[in-house]
């Protein structure tokens, strides 16, 4: 392994301090662009998957706020709720006038229709940007090339920012929940959390408090009934990241008496990087002809 994973909290306080947002929040963070030959209608609007279903909003909310640990200290706002409308989109629509609905970065040479449409069966949908497998077996370079070329193209990006301080990856048990919420739905049960031994009230054994290690924690999850963190494209890469990282960083240490630590941290802070390779090199030749030697 070659890289490893370093997590940096998005700025979702600022968005789910009260949920949900007013109208006006949602206009400057979201926007429908609809063409066509004219403008669109309540019956178009109805066709829109951004349509509000309020009753389904605020159970969804109040389930949350119940049982999730990052949601307890929200606030659920029925006054934005009912700005939203049921409708049409709770933002602002931008048209643009276009004589047939047909897209020309989308349209193949053997695509001679007028318009884009079906009489029955799934309707065409469109993705812009770079997919799967239009990503699959490229080279890093490769990638670079073809994100430059989507910019020099006039094409849009989508940039979402983060706190400039990476997380703590060491006794942060909401680290993994908040990194992958679709496997811990509750937000419960994150690495190093700590677990409870049973407790039978009829032979009055009592409960007891215990820690298992982190390793461990991840073995069984990985272990899980339904297999969800095996088949997760993502966690076992983490967990196994992050495992390399404590290992290599607790792999060595240096023990100095108290009246000296100021004195060492200045030694270490001012080393020359050149001179330690060298050592090294000279280490590892070293070693290598005493084991060549016998």
């Amino acid at each position: 392994m070659v890289s490893h994973v370093i997590a940096f909290q998005a700025p979702t306080a600022k968005v789910y301090d009260v949920l949900p947002p007013s109208v006006e929040d949602m206009d400057e963070v979201l926007a429908i662009l609809f063409t066509g030959p004219i403008q669109p209608t309540e019956k178009d609007f109805a066709r829109t998957p951004l349509l509000v279903r309020r009753n389904k909003v605020i159970e969804a909310l109040e389930w949350l706020k119940l049982n999730h640990r990052d949601y307890a200290d929200i606030e659920i706002s029925l006054e934005n709720m009912n700005e939203y409308p049921e409708h049409c989109p709770p933002v602002i629509v931008q048209y643009k006038f276009s004589e047939t609905n047909k897209i020309p970065e989308t349209q193949d040479l053997a695509n001679q229709d007028t318009e884009d449409g079906v009489d029955s069966g799934p309707c065409p949908f469109a993705v812009h940007g770079l997919t799967g497998e239009a990503m699959l077996n490229k080279t890093s370079e490769e990638l670079k090339s073809m994100a430059l070329k989507h910019m020099n193209s006039g094409g849009k990006m989508l940039a979402v920012g983060h706190s400039p301080d990476p997380q703590n990856i060491y006794h942060n048990p909401r680290l993994y929940p908040q990194m992958f919420p679709w496997l811990f739905p509750y937000g419960y049960g994150g690495i190093g959390s700590l677990r409870y031994e049973g407790e039978d009230e009829d032979l009055n054994i009592p409960k007891r408090e215990i820690k298992i290690s982190e390793a461990e924690h991840k073995r069984h999850l990985l272990m899980y009934h339904d297999k969800r963190f095996q088949t997760d494209i993502y966690f076992p890469f983490v967990a196994f990241s992050h495992e390399q990282i404590k290992a290599a960083t607790t792999g060595g240490f240096l023990a100095t008496e108290k009246g000296n630590f100021d004195q060492m941290t200045e030694r270490l802070l001012n080393l020359n990087p050149t001179v330690l390779t060298s050592l090294s090199n000279r280490l590892a030749a070293e070693t290598w002809t005493m084991l060549e030697a016998g």
